[in-house]
């Protein structure tokens, strides 16, 4: 995802793309009951794809009422995904993030207006710079009220664009904590390349589309 892809490559990704959206394994967790996960100390959890794991991550812990975001891997049919398996796009999996959150402070619908509004909604396959299937958007519904506030507010951002949304729905099944060094990236690594130059000015223009739903201090 943070370096240049060769034409073959890319030809590869796409080609495995097609193969992991196809197979009955994935077609299986796509048709699957949602699991439902339990409140934790008053806390709930909500699982969102939305391109690299670094930006998303970075978007939801700027918001009040999130407690944390963690990096990893969901919406695949395959066991213990690791990031290079997942980005063979073979194993069905997109980069996805955990968003632990107070619901008393801010509800599951406003977690889907962030989604939404910090990211390009018509973009299949990818955000920005990063493509294949590991980073397609999805968002995960838990029971049918989650999934009918989605596709309440993803049929109104098509009207409003006149567009189609990229974003796929997907009842939750399970999500797989990404590797260490993956987790807190953009605020530990402030000066990596990609970083300054797609993660920070992401997050930058999402406060500036959405400043009442920051922290006070405005960082995460």
């Amino acid at each position: 995802m943070k370096k240049l892809l060769s034409i073959l490559t890319i030809s590869l990704v796409f080609s495995c793309h097609n193969q992991a959206q196809t197979n009955p394994k994935q077609q299986a967790a796509i048709d699957a009951e949602p699991v439902v996960v339990p409140l934790i100390d008053g806390k709930a959890r909500a699982y969102f794809a939305s391109g690299c794991f670094w930006c998303v991550e970075a978007v939801f812990e700027s918001v009040k009422g999130v407690e944390e975001s963690i990096s990893g891997y969901a919406g695949g049919h395959t066991e213990n995904p690791t990031y290079e398996a997942s980005n063979t796009g073979r194993t069905g999996h997109a980069e996805a993030v955990e968003i632990i959150y107070d619901p008393e402070v801010v509800s599951f619908a406003t977690l889907v207006d962030v989604y939404f509004g910090s990211q390009d909604p018509t973009q299949v396959n990818g955000q920005g710079p990063d493509h294949g299937s590991q980073y397609r958007s999805i968002i995960f519904y838990q029971n049918d009220e989650q999934k009918k506030i989605i596709e309440d507010k993803k049929a109104t951002l098509a009207k409003e664009l006149d567009a189609t949304i990229a974003a796929e729905v997907y009842p939750f099944q399970k999500f797989w904590v990404g590797e260490d060094y993956h987790q807190n990236y953009e605020r530990l690594h402030p000066d990596q390349g990609y970083i300054r130059n797609v993660s920070i000015p992401r997050l930058n223009k999402f406060k500036a589309k959405f400043p009442e739903l920051l922290k006070d201090s405005g960082k995460h």
